[in-house]
């Protein structure tokens, strides 16, 4: 609600992505594909209709409910990478697993930071690394729970053309090895095309 009324972000969304599916959110800025991102996420609620995420009723939880949901099945890789500062690349890989009770996290982070290309990195914090390192421990998170739903917003915006290739081909090798589902909101066409298929938003509408 604003002061000149209602505002309304999307509208008339009708829309089915099946397990293991690559898709690209595209569309202008302000056109509603961070919200949409976050409604399909559970970390907002619509005014009306219904979420389901693996079967599950988004729309009929409390936040309680859509957390346990997110930490059970959804990874997420943003723009502004989102480390944890006082924390080195192996503790904030881990963090998601030790909150899980895994006993096994210090192994599992480890093993995938190495998939990665920053085995020799695991003791640096995230200001020790450059930005594409960075989004690198970012992913390895992402991952780690191996998530039946990965959300990535402009995972490489605030990167440089090179490494925000590497960091892509990463992405979607990762991607690839775990059968995960992508949703990936991004400005770039040609990243858009790597996707098995896009939807363009358009003043909060599908087109």
């Amino acid at each position: 609600m604003t002061s000149d009324g209602t505002l309304h972000i999307l509208s008339s969304i009708d829309l089915i992505i099946k397990s293991g599916e690559s898709i690209a959110v595209i569309g202008e800025s302000g056109s509603g594909k961070s919200t949409l991102i976050g409604l399909l996420a559970g970390l907002d609620t619509p005014s009306s209709g219904t979420i389901r995420l693996n079967g599950q009723s988004l729309t009929r939880m409390d936040e309680d409910g859509r957390a346990a949901v997110r930490n059970a099945l959804v990874g997420f890789v943003f723009q502004s990478f989102q480390l944890l500062p006082g924390l080195s690349a192996l503790a904030n890989v881990m963090l998601p697993l030790e909150l899980a009770g895994d006993r096994q996290a210090k192994a599992a982070a480890t093993a995938l930071l190495h998939r990665v290309g920053l085995g020799q990195r695991l003791n640096h914090t995230p200001r020790q690394l450059s930005g594409g390192e960075q989004q690198r421990v970012a992913l390895a998170r992402a991952f780690v729970r191996q998530p039946a739903i990965l959300f990535a917003d402009e995972p490489t915006g605030n990167l440089d053309s090179k490494t925000g290739t590497h960091i892509i081909d990463l992405l979607f090798e990762l991607n690839l090895e775990n059968n995960t589902t992508l949703i990936l909101v991004t400005h770039d066409p040609t990243l858009a095309a790597r996707c098995g298929r896009t939807i363009r938003l358009d003043a909060g509408r599908i087109i």
